[in-house]
This record gives structure tokens, C-alpha cells and sequence, in this order.
């Protein structure tokens, strides 16, 4: 089969296409077809090396391919060849077929196309964790979603107003804003705009009475997340998503005294590890959403396998314009 092969960590333009035996399947996996590969901010840290958890090299990069089952290990009892699937692999997502185990591979409705899955892959589910579960979202509340012109903050949009909630939508690229307000948003904090340590919670006090958000979501960290924790509302909750900012905050214990808010982390692979059963109610309630009409997952674009690095550096360079996917 045909590959993107990582052989040492480092810039995309380093891996290359290869042709390397296809995967087989373990008993309790199954093989897909990848039909589309979501491009991610984080494959750049994992093809870097500087993600949390390094692959042992070489290695296929991509996380969260969909596609259709080719053939299923001796163990599994709950998919079939043919069946339609998003396939919530750590790696191997770059290439024409993977392996995954079956209790990772959740099967999509007729309504939900090949490159829909993939655009949902890992910014929903992740998105959904974090409102839903650090985030503990109730109807009526009002949630600020930083980033959110990037995939997890463009689906967090999304959901929240899929769960009853005022969304607030903060991005730095005012060229995108048509994006966050197609998205459903509410209201735009404008990240750009000058002295950022005030200006984020002045644009967030303006927008909700001066009470602030109840939850945020961030994924980018750096200034961004030292300006927004000061935008929380009285027991607000700020989840910490990562760090596209590159550096990485600290807190001072006091103030979250002061004011009654949390933070907390997610991180979503540990949930597909530690709570498989969760992230099958998670991918449940978004087809839900989606087959009911209340998500739109905004506009994507398709490349050839090949043109992999283009695809990264968009990401990289904040130039795309909603997801990238790779057809194999």
C-alpha cells in the first residue's frame, strides 16, 4: 500500500511517500480502507517529535481516518466487511489501509459522508469532551471558544449551540469571522485587537452584561490564555485543550480563590483508553446533531495523499480555511 512514512522526526517535508506491505489485522481489529484522513494540528507535533507521546519511527502518521472495512480479525463480533466507519486510530491515518481495534471504530449513518467523518474526527469529539464533561456545559449558559477559527474551535461553536448555550467565538484573523458567525456564534472577541490582557474581557463583559462566560474553551494557551481567564464568569470553568500559542501558561492558585472558576485539561486519547464507552455516547449525540440538521461543518478541502505537506503547512501557517482531508 501506499504511505506517508515518518523516518525521523522533524519538518512534514521530511516524510515521504513509500510503498509498504499492507497492514493485518489483529483479532479484535479490523482493516479500513481509508476513504479521508483529517489533517490536524497535532499530526505536526507528532511528526515533530513533540507530542506527549512519540511513536517508536519509522511510523505513518494521522489520527481519526474514515473509511470502509475490508476485513475484521477473528475476535470481532461487532463490525463486518463493508460496514462504514470513523476509525479513531493514534497513527497510520496517511495511508490507503490501517488497522484499528473494533471497539475504536464507530459506524457512521447513511446521512454522514466519508469526508463529514473525517471533518468531525477529533476536533468534535474532542470539542464535545470538553464543553460537555470538563467543562460541565448546562442550557443557557454562555461559552467563549477561543480558537475558534481552527477545527476544534469552529466544532466547540458548533456544539455549544447545539446544547442550548450563548456562544461566544474569539479568533485573531478577522478574514475568518464569516466562518464563526456562519458557525452560529453569537458574538466575535476580535484576538487581535490591542492590549489583549484587557481587551478580551471587555469585549466578553460587553457581550454578557459584565457577568463573563461560564465556560471556556482553549486551545491555543500564551497570552490568549492569561487574557481569557480573567473573562470568566463567578464559578466559571476554563478547559485547557493545548498550547497552538506555544507557550505554555501558569496560574497563580489565588486567583482561582478569588473568583470561585476551575481550570482543568482534556486530554481525548486517554478517554478513548480509559472510557470507550463514553466516547461512543460522544460520536453518538454528534451524528445526532448532524443527522437533525444542527451542525454544519463548514467548508473543507481535499488533496491527494501526496500533497500531504502542503496540507500541513496550511495548518502550520493558519491559512486554511476550514478542515484539510487527505484522499488516499
Amino acid at each position: 500500500m501506499r504511505a506517508v512514512l515518518v523516518r525521523e522526526f522533524g519538518a512534514p517535508e521530511r516524510a515521504a511517500i513509500a510503498e509498504i506491505p499492507d497492514p493485518v489485522p489483529g483479532a479484535h481489529e479490523v482493516l479500513v480502507e481509508v476513504r479521508a484522513a483529517p489533517v490536524n494540528y497535532v499530526d505536526l507535533l507528532v511528526i515533530g517529535g513533540g507530542y506527549q507521546f512519540a511513536p517508536k519511527l519509522p511510523f505513518i502518521p494521522g489520527k481519526g481516518p474514515a473509511g470502509v472495512v475490508r476485513a475484521a480479525g477473528a475476535d470481532v463480533t461487532t463490525l463486518k466487511t463493508g460496514d462504514r466507519v470513523l476509525a479513531m486510530a493514534e497513527y497510520g491515518g496517511y495511508a490507503e489501509l490501517v488497522s484499528v481495534a473494533a471497539d475504536q471504530c464507530y459506524r457512521l449513518p447513511d446521512v454522514l459522508s466519508f469526508e463529514d467523518a473525517a471533518a468531525i474526527s477529533l476536533a468534535y469529539d474532542t470539542a464535545w469532551f470538553a464543553l460537555k464533561e470538563r467543562g460541565r456545559l448546562m442550557p443557557g449558559e454562555t461559552v467563549l471558544a477561543l480558537g475558534a477559527t481552527g477545527a476544534v474551535g469552529h466544532a466547540a461553536v458548533q456544539l455549544a449551540k447545539a446544547m442550548g448555550a450563548k456562544v461566544l467565538a474569539g479568533g485573531a484573523s478577522p478574514a475568518k469571522f464569516d466562518l464563526l458567525r456562519a458557525a452560529g456564534a453569537d458574538a466575535i472577541i476580535d484576538l487581535s485587537q490591542p492590549d489583549l490582557h484587557d481587551s478580551l474581557r471587555a469585549q466578553v463583559y460587553a457581550a454578557t452584561d459584565g457577568k463573563g462566560a461560564d465556560v471556556i474553551l482553549d486551545p491555543v494557551g500564551g497570552d490568549v490564555f492569561d487574557a481569557a481567564l480573567r473573562a470568566l464568569a463567578w464559578r466559571g470553568r476554563l478547559v485547557v485543550i493545548g498550547f497552538a500559542a506555544g507557550r505554555i501558561p501558569t496560574i497563580k492558585a489565588n486567583y482561582l480563590l478569588l473568583k470561585n472558576i476551575e481550570v482543568s485539561g482534556l486530554q481525548i486519547s486517554d478517554y478513548r483508553k480509559r472510557a470507550p464507552a463514553q466516547v461512543a455516547a460522544c460520536f453518538a449525540e454528534i451524528f445526532a446533531f448532524f443527522a437533525a440538521g444542527k451542525l454544519a461543518l463548514g467548508p473543507r478541502q481535499v488533496l491527494p495523499l501526496a500533497r500531504f505537506a502542503e496540507a500541513l503547512a496550511a495548518i502550520e501557517n493558519r491559512t486554511a480555511r476550514g478542515r484539510i482531508m487527505l484522499r488516499p
